[in-house]
């Protein structure tokens, strides 16, 4: 009976963490790059070998944005 229920709660643990998986987490979703100029101490753009200014870039995560529902009003 004992080795039953670990058998059981083993399986428990392990559908869950699968179920984890499949929900946004980090890491998953939508990724976009943002590039900026980068900038020397004086406040002006760097410029490259090729005169073109040199851009720092990054990843971050898009965000859905939630609508919500208006709050009816007290009479």
């Amino acid at each position: 009976m004992k080795l039953f229920l670990a058998l059981i709660t083993s399986l428990a643990l392990i559908g869950s963490v699968y179920a984890a998986d499949d929900k946004e987490g980090p890491g998953k979703g939508e990724m976009k790059e943002v590039c900026v100029d980068k900038k020397d101490k004086a406040g002006k753009a760097v410029n490259g070998k090729d005169g073109k200014p040199v851009q720092e870039c990054k990843k971050v995560k898009v965000r859905k944005k939630v609508e919500g529902t208006a709050i009816p009003e007290k009479k």
